[in-house]
């Protein structure tokens, strides 16, 4: 993932000097005619997807993600090149080594599954610039084909998660530290052309060579529209870049992560969700593993409620949950990990209708008190904190005719003119949250 800019300029101007020399090089009449011509890249509303094609996912509500590569093999996380400062020439060693015996995406995706994930999204190229596919474009051969492995890593995922049916999405990051001018493409226009060429045409490959792929997860071109940055914005041309996958894949969801708005939102990071229901979809996306996204060792791992409460304090603000896990060196997702996986499925098999297909309200959230999510006649409350013995809510639109507690147990509710009041036994509250269904008499017509 990325968030914070920490690049390995010196090293990557060194390694990639010779071949940037043969790139096409940008005068500078040239650049200020690309960039006076050009509409904010940023925005391009013309690329969003309809609400009908965004509905799928808006209904999923979690997915898991998954940050796979060379970097599981020193262990140290996905930011190892970056924070150890260790040269392209180096690092590039590590897939001499890269044969994962192990790697079975079709044990991921029923995991995944087994945790009531709707969609499941694969780290297809990091920050590092490691292809896990036969990628012609790739920079060096620097990709899963020219590794120990001596094989393409995409194909078998892709087909293992439609297996399960669930939804298929890739992500890529533009950003790749062996190539300085991603932050600096009018001082290094040679090393910035080669760069955005290998762009294009890996992400064309993507998105031609795999059948449908239901999302495309950006990581890296956004920080490009930021700031002192703002220069590179116009020679990335997100639009364009969008407008390509938009071509060979009409449906797919994109997220802001290349600079152009995107079909949702996304927050970064295990920090708690507060606020009101936000007006655009989004995804709060975390790691499991708190020690990094890409293969650490498990010393602190998130529980089964710590994600349940991420999930339930999202959706009822508009959001989605991708919840991260990072396989071993051999393609093995650790236990810690995959225990908690395996218990956020055995909440939703139980609290299911609460989540999945709904959409948020009618109540604006409280923080740390509860929030509510709406499909049909029924209306849930989820509350994550009793401020005492019963929770008091202000008056619904719609008259409410029962209510039930998910996991079986008896509500006592009152109405009245100041709303409604609900208390279940401590006994039988959920130990990270607790769902109540409210059946609401059918609308006026």
């Amino acid at each position: 993932m990325l968030d914070r800019r920490h690049l390995l300029i010196g090293a990557a101007a060194a390694a990639l000097a010779p071949s940037a020399l043969n790139a096409q090089v940008l005068t500078d009449e040239q650049r200020s005619a690309l960039k006076a011509s050009s509409s904010d890249p940023t925005l391009a509303p013309d690329l969003l997807l309809p609400e009908r094609d965004l509905a799928w996912w808006r209904d999923a509500k979690f997915g898991v993600f998954v940050h796979w590569g060379l970097y599981a093999i020193p262990a140290r996380g996905e930011w190892y090149m970056n924070n150890e400062k260790v040269s392209p020439e180096a690092y590039a060693k590590l897939a001499a080594e890269f044969n994962p015996h192990h790697y079975d995406p079709v044990s991921w995706a029923k995991l995944a599954k087994t945790a009531g994930a709707r969609y499941m999204v694969l780290t297809a190229r990091h920050h590092d610039g490691f292809a896990l596919w036969n990628s012609p474009a790739s920079y060096g051969h620097f990709d899963a084909m020219h590794s120990a492995a001596h094989r393409d890593l995409v194909a078998p995922f892709v087909s293992a998660v439609r297996g399960q049916g669930l939804r298929v999405g890739l992500y890529y990051s533009p950003l790749d530290w062996r190539f300085p001018a991603y932050f600096h493409p009018k001082e290094l226009p040679e090393n910035a052309a080669l760069f955005k060429r290998q762009t294009y045409a890996q992400v064309e490959e993507l998105m031609r060579r795999y059948g449908r792929i239901d999302i495309l997860w950006w990581d890296g071109g956004w920080l490009a529209h930021r700031g002192t940055d703002a220069d590179a914005a116009w020679f990335w041309e997100p639009d364009k870049l969008n407008s390509m996958v938009r071509r060979y894949q009409p449906k797919i969801v994109i997220n802001p992560r290349s600079g152009w708005q995107g079909d949702n939102d996304v927050e970064e990071g295990g920090a708690p969700i507060k606020g009101p229901i936000r007006a655009r979809p989004w995804e709060k996306t975390f790691s499991i593993n708190n020690g990094a996204w890409g293969y650490t060792p498990e010393d602190s791992v998130l529980s089964t409620d710590q994600v349940v409460r991420h999930l339930v304090d999202a959706i009822v603000r508009n959001g989605n949950v991708l919840a991260n896990v990072g396989p071993d060196r051999e393609g093995v997702i650790p236990p810690k990990q995959t225990e908690t996986l395996k218990g956020v499925g055995l909440w939703l098999k139980r609290h299911g209708r609460a989540v999945y297909g709904t959409r948020p309200g009618p109540l604006q959230p409280v923080d740390g008190v509860y929030g509510m999510t709406t499909a049909g006649d029924s209306a849930f409350v989820h509350i994550v904190g009793w401020p005492a013995d019963a929770l008091s809510l202000p008056p619904l639109p719609r008259t409410v005719v029962s209510a039930r507690n998910l996991s079986g147990e008896v509500v006592n509710w009152t109405a009245d003119a100041k709303g409604h009041t609900l208390s279940v036994p401590p006994s039988s509250r959920g130990s990270a949250v607790t769902v109540i269904e409210l059946r609401l008499a059918p609308a006026a017509t």
